[in-house]
Protein backbone atom coordinates (compact mmCIF):
# COMPACT_ATOMS: atom_id res chain seq x y z
CA UNK A 1 0.00 0.00 0.00
CA UNK A 2 1.41 3.34 -1.05
CA UNK A 3 1.18 5.68 1.99
CA UNK A 4 1.53 8.83 -0.15
CA UNK A 5 -1.28 8.47 -2.67
CA UNK A 6 -4.52 6.49 -2.66
CA UNK A 7 -6.07 6.18 -6.13
CA UNK A 8 -9.43 5.29 -4.54
CA UNK A 9 -10.76 7.19 -1.51
CA UNK A 10 -13.97 6.93 0.48
CA UNK A 11 -15.28 10.05 2.23
CA UNK A 12 -17.56 8.62 4.92
CA UNK A 13 -19.99 10.72 7.01
CA UNK A 14 -21.79 8.97 9.86
CA UNK A 15 -24.79 10.33 11.71
CA UNK A 16 -24.66 9.12 15.31
CA UNK A 17 -27.04 8.89 18.22
CA UNK A 18 -26.73 11.90 20.56
CA UNK A 19 -23.80 11.62 22.93
CA UNK A 20 -22.29 8.62 21.14
CA UNK A 21 -19.54 10.19 19.04
CA UNK A 22 -16.76 9.87 21.61
CA UNK A 23 -17.87 6.30 22.30
CA UNK A 24 -17.40 5.44 18.62
CA UNK A 25 -14.13 7.36 18.33
CA UNK A 26 -12.62 5.60 21.34
CA UNK A 27 -13.58 2.24 19.88
CA UNK A 28 -12.53 3.18 16.35
CA UNK A 29 -9.12 4.54 17.28
CA UNK A 30 -8.41 1.55 19.50
CA UNK A 31 -9.72 -1.32 17.39
CA UNK A 32 -10.35 -0.28 13.76
CA UNK A 33 -7.15 1.43 12.60
CA UNK A 34 -4.46 -1.24 12.44
CA UNK A 35 -7.04 -3.97 11.79
CA UNK A 36 -8.23 -2.25 8.61
CA UNK A 37 -4.71 -1.48 7.46
CA UNK A 38 -3.71 -5.10 8.05
CA UNK A 39 -6.58 -6.01 5.71
CA UNK A 40 -5.21 -3.73 2.96
CA UNK A 41 -6.88 -0.33 3.47
CA UNK A 42 -5.19 2.98 4.28
CA UNK A 43 -6.77 4.95 7.13
CA UNK A 44 -6.20 8.53 6.03
CA UNK A 45 -8.03 10.34 8.80
CA UNK A 46 -10.80 10.32 11.40
CA UNK A 47 -12.53 13.55 12.45
CA UNK A 48 -15.10 15.19 14.67
CA UNK A 49 -17.37 17.55 12.76
CA UNK A 50 -16.96 20.91 14.51
CA UNK A 51 -20.47 22.00 13.56
CA UNK A 52 -22.41 18.81 14.30
CA UNK A 53 -21.76 16.94 17.57
CA UNK A 54 -23.43 13.85 16.16
CA UNK A 55 -21.38 13.53 12.98
CA UNK A 56 -18.21 11.45 12.58
CA UNK A 57 -16.25 11.83 9.33
CA UNK A 58 -13.44 9.62 8.10
CA UNK A 59 -11.36 8.88 5.03
CA UNK A 60 -10.27 5.46 3.84
CA UNK A 61 -8.06 4.78 0.82
CA UNK A 62 -7.20 1.86 -1.44
CA UNK A 63 -4.78 1.03 -4.23
CA UNK A 64 -7.58 0.18 -6.68
CA UNK A 65 -11.16 -1.10 -6.76
CA UNK A 66 -10.17 -4.77 -6.78
CA UNK A 67 -8.03 -4.35 -3.70
CA UNK A 68 -10.81 -2.34 -2.09
CA UNK A 69 -13.10 -5.35 -2.42
CA UNK A 70 -10.44 -7.66 -0.99
CA UNK A 71 -9.65 -5.35 1.92
CA UNK A 72 -13.28 -4.79 2.87
CA UNK A 73 -14.14 -8.47 2.61
CA UNK A 74 -11.16 -9.29 4.81
CA UNK A 75 -11.94 -6.68 7.46
CA UNK A 76 -15.72 -7.02 7.65
CA UNK A 77 -15.44 -10.81 7.55
CA UNK A 78 -12.67 -10.83 10.12
CA UNK A 79 -12.49 -11.29 13.88
CA UNK A 80 -12.02 -7.65 14.93
CA UNK A 81 -15.19 -6.40 13.25
CA UNK A 82 -17.15 -9.44 14.42
CA UNK A 83 -16.05 -8.78 17.98
CA UNK A 84 -16.93 -5.07 17.99
CA UNK A 85 -19.55 -4.49 15.29
CA UNK A 86 -22.54 -4.53 17.65
CA UNK A 87 -20.93 -1.90 19.87
CA UNK A 88 -20.01 0.23 16.84
CA UNK A 89 -23.38 -0.10 15.12
CA UNK A 90 -25.19 0.81 18.34
CA UNK A 91 -23.71 4.33 18.09
CA UNK A 92 -24.95 4.93 14.54
CA UNK A 93 -28.16 6.30 13.07
CA UNK A 94 -26.83 6.21 9.48
CA UNK A 95 -23.54 5.09 7.93
CA UNK A 96 -24.50 5.12 4.23
CA UNK A 97 -23.40 8.69 3.38
CA UNK A 98 -20.31 7.67 1.42
CA UNK A 99 -18.67 9.36 -1.56
CA UNK A 100 -16.31 7.28 -3.69
CA UNK A 101 -13.52 9.52 -4.99
CA UNK A 102 -10.31 9.53 -7.00
CA UNK A 103 -7.57 12.17 -7.24
CA UNK A 104 -8.47 14.78 -9.85
CA UNK A 105 -4.89 14.79 -11.18
CA UNK A 106 -1.81 12.60 -10.66
CA UNK A 107 -0.43 14.88 -7.94
CA UNK A 108 -3.65 15.82 -6.13
CA UNK A 109 -4.00 12.88 -3.75
CA UNK A 110 -3.31 12.90 -0.04
CA UNK A 111 0.35 13.19 1.02
CA UNK A 112 0.20 11.12 4.21
CA UNK A 113 3.48 10.55 6.10
CA UNK A 114 3.84 7.00 7.33
CA UNK A 115 4.77 8.20 10.84
CA UNK A 116 2.00 10.79 11.24
CA UNK A 117 -0.31 8.71 13.44
CA UNK A 118 0.40 8.38 17.17
CA UNK A 119 1.02 4.80 18.24
CA UNK A 120 -1.66 3.01 20.27
CA UNK A 121 -1.61 4.37 23.81
CA UNK A 122 0.69 7.26 22.87
CA UNK A 123 -0.62 10.71 23.92
CA UNK A 124 -1.93 12.75 21.02
CA UNK A 125 -0.50 16.24 20.39
CA UNK A 126 -2.34 18.87 22.41
CA UNK A 127 -3.36 21.04 19.48
CA UNK A 128 -3.76 19.14 16.21
CA UNK A 129 -4.62 21.04 13.08
CA UNK A 130 -8.12 21.75 11.83
CA UNK A 131 -9.29 20.62 8.41
CA UNK A 132 -11.81 21.82 5.87
CA UNK A 133 -13.48 19.53 3.35
CA UNK A 134 -15.44 21.38 0.67
CA UNK A 135 -17.80 19.35 -1.54
CA UNK A 136 -18.92 20.87 -4.84
CA UNK A 137 -21.90 19.22 -6.53
CA UNK A 138 -21.80 19.49 -10.33
CA UNK A 139 -24.56 19.81 -12.90
CA UNK A 140 -22.43 17.48 -15.00
CA UNK A 141 -19.04 15.75 -14.80
CA UNK A 142 -16.03 17.67 -13.55
CA UNK A 143 -13.99 17.03 -16.67
CA UNK A 144 -10.34 17.68 -17.54
CA UNK A 145 -11.15 21.26 -18.51
CA UNK A 146 -12.58 21.90 -15.05
CA UNK A 147 -9.54 20.37 -13.35
CA UNK A 148 -7.33 22.69 -15.41
CA UNK A 149 -9.54 25.63 -14.39
CA UNK A 150 -9.22 24.61 -10.74
CA UNK A 151 -5.45 24.30 -10.93
CA UNK A 152 -4.84 27.51 -12.92
CA UNK A 153 -7.55 29.82 -11.58
CA UNK A 154 -9.05 28.48 -8.36
CA UNK A 155 -6.05 27.05 -6.55
CA UNK A 156 -3.97 30.28 -6.70
CA UNK A 157 -6.80 32.25 -5.08
CA UNK A 158 -7.21 29.61 -2.40
CA UNK A 159 -3.48 29.74 -1.76
CA UNK A 160 -3.26 33.52 -1.51
CA UNK A 161 -6.09 33.59 1.04
CA UNK A 162 -4.48 30.87 3.15
CA UNK A 163 -6.71 28.00 1.98
CA UNK A 164 -4.11 26.08 -0.05
CA UNK A 165 -5.60 22.68 -0.97
CA UNK A 166 -3.95 19.69 0.64
CA UNK A 167 -5.70 17.37 -1.83
CA UNK A 168 -8.49 17.56 -4.39
CA UNK A 169 -10.53 14.69 -5.71
CA UNK A 170 -13.55 13.97 -7.88
CA UNK A 171 -16.21 11.29 -8.29
CA UNK A 172 -15.06 7.75 -8.98
CA UNK A 173 -17.79 6.05 -11.01
CA UNK A 174 -16.39 2.53 -11.02
CA UNK A 175 -18.83 -0.17 -9.97
CA UNK A 176 -19.05 -0.59 -6.22
CA UNK A 177 -16.92 -3.68 -5.69
CA UNK A 178 -18.26 -4.25 -2.16
CA UNK A 179 -22.02 -3.75 -2.44
CA UNK A 180 -22.60 -4.67 1.22
CA UNK A 181 -21.44 -1.09 1.90
CA UNK A 182 -23.50 1.39 -0.18
CA UNK A 183 -21.98 4.46 -1.81
CA UNK A 184 -23.74 7.51 -3.21
CA UNK A 185 -24.18 7.13 -6.96
CA UNK A 186 -25.46 9.34 -9.78
CA UNK A 187 -23.73 12.39 -8.33
CA UNK A 188 -20.87 14.45 -9.67
CA UNK A 189 -18.69 15.89 -6.95
CA UNK A 190 -15.37 17.70 -6.68
CA UNK A 191 -13.91 17.76 -3.17
CA UNK A 192 -10.95 19.77 -1.93
CA UNK A 193 -9.32 19.55 1.47
CA UNK A 194 -7.25 22.12 3.34
CA UNK A 195 -5.32 22.03 6.63
CA UNK A 196 -5.07 24.93 9.09
CA UNK A 197 -3.09 25.47 12.27
CA UNK A 198 -6.26 25.58 14.37
CA UNK A 199 -9.97 26.34 14.23
CA UNK A 200 -9.48 30.09 14.60
CA UNK A 201 -7.02 30.20 11.73
CA UNK A 202 -9.42 28.21 9.57
CA UNK A 203 -12.29 30.60 10.21
CA UNK A 204 -10.07 33.61 9.54
CA UNK A 205 -8.86 32.20 6.22
CA UNK A 206 -12.41 31.37 5.16
CA UNK A 207 -13.41 34.98 5.80
CA UNK A 208 -10.46 36.12 3.69
CA UNK A 209 -11.62 33.87 0.88
CA UNK A 210 -15.20 35.12 1.14
CA UNK A 211 -14.06 38.74 0.88
CA UNK A 212 -11.45 38.15 -1.83
CA UNK A 213 -12.14 40.28 -4.89
CA UNK A 214 -10.50 37.72 -7.15
CA UNK A 215 -12.66 34.97 -5.67
CA UNK A 216 -15.88 36.91 -6.11
CA UNK A 217 -15.13 38.24 -9.60
CA UNK A 218 -12.83 35.73 -11.28
CA UNK A 219 -13.71 32.39 -9.73
CA UNK A 220 -17.15 32.30 -8.15
CA UNK A 221 -19.18 33.16 -11.29
CA UNK A 222 -17.70 30.21 -13.19
CA UNK A 223 -18.09 27.88 -10.22
CA UNK A 224 -21.70 28.92 -9.70
CA UNK A 225 -22.52 27.95 -13.28
CA UNK A 226 -21.24 24.44 -12.61
CA UNK A 227 -22.90 23.84 -9.25
CA UNK A 228 -26.09 21.80 -9.09
CA UNK A 229 -26.68 22.86 -5.48
CA UNK A 230 -25.00 24.68 -2.65
CA UNK A 231 -21.56 23.36 -1.69
CA UNK A 232 -21.08 21.49 1.56
CA UNK A 233 -18.37 22.59 3.97
CA UNK A 234 -17.13 20.25 6.67
CA UNK A 235 -15.03 21.88 9.40
CA UNK A 236 -13.17 19.00 10.98
CA UNK A 237 -10.99 18.25 14.02
CA UNK A 238 -8.82 15.10 13.83
CA UNK A 239 -9.15 12.39 16.45
CA UNK A 240 -6.22 11.34 18.57
CA UNK A 241 -5.07 8.66 16.14
CA UNK A 242 -5.88 10.31 12.82
CA UNK A 243 -3.01 10.11 10.32
CA UNK A 244 -4.06 13.46 8.89
CA UNK A 245 -3.54 15.89 11.77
Amino acid sequence: MNPLRCPVVELRQYTLHPGQRDVLIDLFDREFVESQEDAGATLLGQFRDLDDPDRFVWLRGFDDMRRRAEALESFYGGPVWRAHRDEANATMVDSDDVLLLRPASPQSGFPVPVDARPAPGEPAPRSPSSFLATVWYGRGPFDAAFVEFFERRVRPVLAETGCEPLAYLQSEHAENTFPALPVRTNEEVFVWFARFADEGRMDDRLKRLEHSERWREEVLPTLSERWARAPQQLRLAPTGRSALR
